[in-house]
């Protein structure tokens, strides 16, 4: 196998993300006065979701963290209410991707914590977690959730192991994981899941890459870099391929392609430059691109990705005077779509003590809502439960549109090639109506026995008899439920049947583009 050169120099070619620029939010939308943790761990030290921020950071006697409203810019308060419940530094936070309200954190304490974050905010310092995960024999530097499966977490540690907690056990204090994965022989530095939640990918300080299942506990994958460290692992499920960041031996920053499948040897590699800082890998599976922040500049480079050669296409770069020590993404479902944006960081920047947002545009000049930029992306609901994924089923994330106004009835699974699906999805239903079988009823049934209903009733009028089985309505409040009643059923059709347009709209946009590629 040859290995490809890959090269960040402009090299353009048709995109609709060829013109993607950074826009970084004014002063007055900046959170000012923040005290950043000082950590030499390679972490964000930041999480982001729709409702609040939260922040790693610097103080006396055990470690704490800020919880902040995301529309409470400007100074922050030194005093500010702080979640401050570990006896050691912490090193890691992620909330968790189906509650806004819950947290996790890890420290040097050697435990995990999980916290449950008021509706309006933190009034009091916060020090007793809903749930304390107690197993690791060293501190514990990386938490991950599960993509798709609830209350499943993931901690890896100083004690080179790697733990599966089961969230819904009654316990306040879970002493025991569900698995413990304990073949690597170093820190692990990186974790990373693909779409499902059926692999995962981690990056250790012994230079291997690996591939393992993490329900099972078992090694499917091993490769070692050729760079002197892999800092940072991210896998690119929809690609079935992991991108890696680390070091050259000539200390150079280094970042690799490799086939999920094999790691004998990357598919793409490339040195950047002689910084030494960590790079960290950021990737939207619906746009395909892929960002590179350096840990102490202000650079974010951005490329797009392939299935085919050449795999990586350099796009732009976004360059601040302002450096980063970590970066928060928020999640796809609170972007502003009317304004294109595809993409949101949260600059930690200590040399200021700010907080900086971090806009990704397309830019257009259409104001309306750009079907082609948003498809179908993963929401804020679990497709499965944890004792549904510990049996051994698995399940794409649960899709949703961004469009303004989109309400569905029904929620439906993103569709995992290799596996059957449920005949009742619209998924299903559609490509049924392509391939010319049978239709199973989903929507029209239920439209066409509503109007059947109906006509049955008009018809048994005409004919002198009782179109209703059961006796009418006798006072006006049984009326007026009645009439809202049905007016309800109506509104949860026309929200059923503009969804499935919605979907429908995506699986064609889906087949044009699967269509262009082929040609």
């Amino acid at each position: 196998m040859t290995i490809t050169k890959m090269s960040w120099r402009p090299q353009y070619r048709s995109s609709k993300f060829r013109h993607v620029f950074g826009k970084p939010a004014t002063k007055e939308h900046c959170y000012d006065g923040v005290p950043i943790t000082r950590s030499v761990q390679d972490n964000q030290f930041c999480a982001v979701n729709p409702w609040f921020i939260a922040v790693v950071t610097e103080c006396a006697g055990g470690g704490a963290f800020l919880i902040l409203s995301l529309n409470h810019t400007g100074k922050v308060d030194p005093h500010h209410p702080r979640v401050s419940g570990h006896k050691g530094n912490v090193l890691d936070i992620k909330w968790n991707p189906f509650d806004d309200l819950c947290i996790a954190s890890c420290s040097e304490d050697c435990t995990v914590k999980i916290w449950d974050i008021p509706k309006h905010g933190l009034l009091r310092n916060l020090t007793v977690p809903v749930k304390e995960l107690q197993g690791h024999s060293r501190r514990v530097g990386l938490i991950e959730w599960h993509p798709t499966a609830n209350n499943v977490l993931f901690s890896t540690g100083y004690d080179y192991k790697v733990m599966v907690w089961n969230l819904d056990c009654p316990e306040q204090v879970i002493k025991n994981p569900v698995k413990t994965i304990s073949f690597h022989t170093d820190v692990v530095l990186s974790m990373s899941f693909n779409t499902d939640g059926s692999l995962m990918a981690t990056s250790c300080k012994d230079r291997k890459i690996r591939v393992i299942d993490p329900r099972a506990g078992t090694l499917l994958q091993e490769g070692k870099s050729k760079s002197q460290k892999v800092n940072k692992v991210l896998f690119l499920g929809n690609l079935k391929m992991i991108f890696s960041t680390g070091n050259s031996t000539w200390n150079n920053r280094h970042v690799a392609l490799w086939d999920q499948d094999d790691l004998s040897r990357p598919l793409v590699e490339e040195d950047l430059d002689g910084s030494s800082g960590v790079v960290f890998p950021f990737y939207d599976p619906d746009t395909h691109m892929l960002y590179l922040a350096g840990k102490g500049e202000g650079y974010i480079r951005y490329y797009e990705l392939n299935s085919e050669k050449p795999y990586m296409q350099y796009l732009n770069d976004y360059r601040s005077h302002l450096p980063q020590k970590g970066l928060g993404v928020m999640p796809k479902r609170a972007l502003e779509v009317r304004s294109c944006e595809v993409f949101r960081f949260y600059k930690l920047v200590t040399t200021k003590s700010v907080i900086e947002p971090l806009s990704m545009i397309v830019p257009r000049r259409s104001e309306s809502y750009q079907d082609d930029i948003y498809p179908m992306t993963a929401g804020n609901r679990p497709a499965l439960s944890a004792a549904e994924w510990l049996s051994g089923q698995d399940k794409g994330p649960v899709l949703i549109s961004l469009k303004p106004g989109w309400k569905p009835e029904e929620v439906y699974s993103d569709l995992t090639p290799g596996k059957p699906q449920n005949n009742n999805s619209l998924e299903s239903k559609y490509a049924q109506i392509r391939s010319g079988l049978p239709q199973q009823p989903v929507i029209e049934d239920r439209l066409q026995a509503k109007e059947g209903k109906e006509s049955n009733a008009f018809n048994d009028m005409s004919n002198g008899r009782d179109p209703l089985p059961c006796s009418p309505p006798k006072t006006e409040n049984e009326l007026l439920q009645t009439f809202y009643r049905q007016q309800e059923e109506i509104c949860s059709l026309r929200e059923a049947l503009a969804q499935r347009d919605v979907r429908i709209t995506q699986l064609e946009l889906e087949i044009m583009n699967l269509r262009n590629t082929s040609t």
